[in-house]
């Protein structure tokens, strides 16, 4: 029988019974005779004296009888010592039966309900158990990356994951120090390391804590979220779910960086805890230019410093943050803010918009900033604000990107292959688009549907108007790679936020757009309404019709329910939103969310565009008015609600 130690560097030695107990024992401080036969025939510590030499082992514990003590104790030994409890590396898996859930249908990024579901028994052991199966012929002896953005019972979760993974033939973990890893940063170690794919414990932007939400989703292979066939495939096997496998007696330590390795029937597992914010940030350092950067915050050739807040919401971009802004780039120690990842997020509602972000408007808007951002819980949601909070919508700033790519090191080498954004994110890109001669994709809501796009050579920059942007470095959205693609700009152009934005509208026009977010509403009424907005697409009498408000009139040109074919793979999508298409272009869009953990989110998208530069400085609320308020009508919005107003505008 063998055990694991673990030295004071985090290495972990895989030990004989007889010589682990002697040193167990020695480490407790209860003198014994040290068998010295054990030293001169143990052929592991042998091994381990060959590769990490005598005084490595020494301060492990691992000493000959010339260096103990005289109580028997290894030099430096204390009853308090850093060994660890005993880890049988003879472990043996068990199958569990179980009876299937209802409702564990993923949704837009995985299944995401309030945690007190989650610690129902064997409710989060049925759904990796269908993550798993479904994986088929790919899982035995693959490796698979776990991690999450730190939330309440992610701890909990990884420890399931990981025994659950060693009973089903998965031949290794890949597991971020504490579970923490940003969903980008799964994203980045699945693609580098090659890996079969990965479970991210996140809800994303949803509220955190034991009265809060939590979500588990699955990546695949590319680094990117399942498709709609692989989750539709996990959804239909937990209808029917009747037994997982676990491996119960499995203890791992997720809170050292190091490699663990056992022995799970027969065959062996190892768990390497990774640090979780390494390869990320090596790989940032790899797309932009982080001299230029660190030129532009600490002032370059004549030009004045640009004082940044960036605030993390006490979400899992916290340590990238700091390893990122305050580290490699030198920021001073006040440019970030909320960066100690908290399980209930500070009792804060981790969402990077006006609302749920006030604190960071209102601090920018006190002028003592020039640039300003924040991130969502999981990372892969970002807002940026200029000087004074002058905001840059999320379907604008990935316009810009799109437009300014020579200033990004990654574009320079790799070219831009295509644009696209989700179905509901305003048509500024669309523009770029047109003007550079590149392909443009219109998609469903949700990040997977860019991935076969990049997979195919066919789309570098994309965005959702969910506060989303990124590119095809990683295959999910990125909130720290907008925020550097900003600062790239920013200092290639030597501008400020507010003048890249008027530059652009004068370029292209402005797409006005705002969102009206109607959360945890009664889910009947809302599907009874989306019903009756889909029955409108079938009425040829809808076309033509004109509705007016506040001396505004628009004509509709079509009313659709948004459907998607893959290009790639012919996968089709329906339902995906209802589109009310005005003659001149402007749209009314409707969805119910599909992120949410309870309830219903209504989500209404309002956009007109326009080439009046008179008009690029006015509020996006004025100009939008009469369509909000058309739209509104249309749908009987506030009746089959009963709000009076949204939860959220943005």
């Amino acid at each position: 029988m063998y055990y694991l130690l673990r030295n004071q560097q985090g290495t972990l030695y895989r030990c004989h019974f007889a010589f682990t107990l002697q040193i167990i024992q020695t480490t407790i401080g209860t003198p014994l005779p040290w068998p010295c036969h054990l030293l001169h025939q143990n052929r592991l510590l042998g091994d381990l004296v060959t590769a990490f030499g005598r005084e490595q082992l020494i301060a492990s514990g691992c000493h000959d009888r010339a260096s103990r003590g005289a109580a028997g104790r290894a030099p430096g030994c204390k009853a308090d010592s850093v060994w660890h409890p005993l880890l049988n590396m003879a472990l043996t898996s068990v199958t569990k039966s179980t009876k299937a859930f209802d409702g564990q249908k993923p949704g837009t990024s995985g299944l995401r309900k309030a945690v007190k579901v989650f610690q129902q028994p064997n409710y989060t052991e049925n759904f990796v158990q269908c993550i798993l199966s479904a994986m088929e012929g790919a899982l035995p002896g693959c490796t698979l990356v776990v991690g999450g953005d730190g939330r309440y019972f992610g701890k909990q979760a990884v420890d399931i994951i990981v025994k659950m993974c060693a009973a089903n033939g998965v031949r290794k973990c890949l597991v971020g120090q504490n579970g923490i890893l940003s969903t980008p940063c799964v994203s980045c170690i699945i693609r580098k390391y090659k890996t079969a794919g990965g479970i991210v414990l996140t809800a994303s932007h949803n509220p955190g804590g034991p009265d809060a939400d939590f979500g588990i989703k699955f990546n695949i292979s590319n680094g990117g979220p399942a498709p709609d066939g692989v989750t539709n495939k996990i959804y239909s096997l937990t209808q029917s779910l009747a037994e997982y496998k676990i491996c119960p007696d499995l203890k791992c330590d997720i809170e050292t960086i190091g490699t663990q390795e056992f022995e799970v029937d027969g065959k062996p597992f190892t768990v390497e805890v990774v640090d979780s914010v390494a390869d990320y940030v090596a790989y940032m350092k790899e797309i932009f230019d982080f001299d230029a950067i660190k030129g532009l915050l600490h002032g370059a050739n004549g030009n004045p410093p640009l004082k940044v807040l960036i605030n993390a919401m006490h979400g899992v971009t916290g340590p990238y943050v700091r390893r990122i802004f305050l580290e490699e780039l030198g920021a001073s120690p006040d440019s970030a803010v909320n960066i100690v990842p908290l399980e209930d997020f500070g009792g804060h509602h981790p969402d990077p918009n006006l609302t749920y972000a006030a604190d960071l408007v209102k601090a920018l808007k006190e002028g003592e900033y020039g640039f300003g951002a924040a991130f969502d819980g999981d990372g892969d949601r970002n807002m940026i604000l200029g000087y004074k909070a002058f905001f840059v919508t999320p379907s604008d700033s990935v316009a810009v990107i799109a437009d300014n790519t020579d200033c990004i090191p990654y574009f320079k080498k790799n070219g831009v292959k295509g644009l696209a954004r989700s179905m509901p994110t305003g048509c500024a890109i669309d523009r770029v688009a047109a003007k550079k001669g590149m392909e443009i994709f219109e998609v469903p809501t949700g990040w997977k549907y860019f991935g076969n796009l990049m997979d195919a050579g066919r789309l570098s920059i994309c965005g959702e108007e969910s506060f989303g942007t990124g590119s095809d470095h990683i295959r999910e959205k990125d909130g720290i790679w907008a925020v550097l693609a900003w600062l790239s700009i920013l200092a290639v152009r030597k501008t400020t936020v507010e003048k890249v934005l008027l530059n652009h509208w004068q370029t292209y026009g402005r797409n006005f757009f705002t969102r009206y977010d109607y959360e945890n509403c009664e889910s009947d009424p809302c599907n009874a309404m989306m019903a009756t907005l889909d029955a409108m697409s079938g009425d040829p009498a809808m076309v033509g019709k004109e509705l007016s408000h506040g001396g505004k009139t628009y004509k509709i040109a079509k009313i659709d329910n948004f459907e998607y074919t893959d290009p790639i793979d012919g996968a089709v999508a329906k339902k995906q939103g209802v589109r009310i298409l005005m003659s001149d272009g402007s749209r009314a869009v409707f969805r119910l969310s599909g992120t949410g953990s309870s309830g219903a989110t209504v989500r209404m998208y309002i956009e007109s565009y326009e080439s009046d530069a008179s008009t690029y400085t006015k509020d996006a609320q004025e100009v939008l008015k009469p369509l909000v308020e058309i739209a509104i009508n249309l749908s009987q919005l506030r009746e089959r609600t009963g709000r009076q107003e949204p939860t959220v505008i943005t």
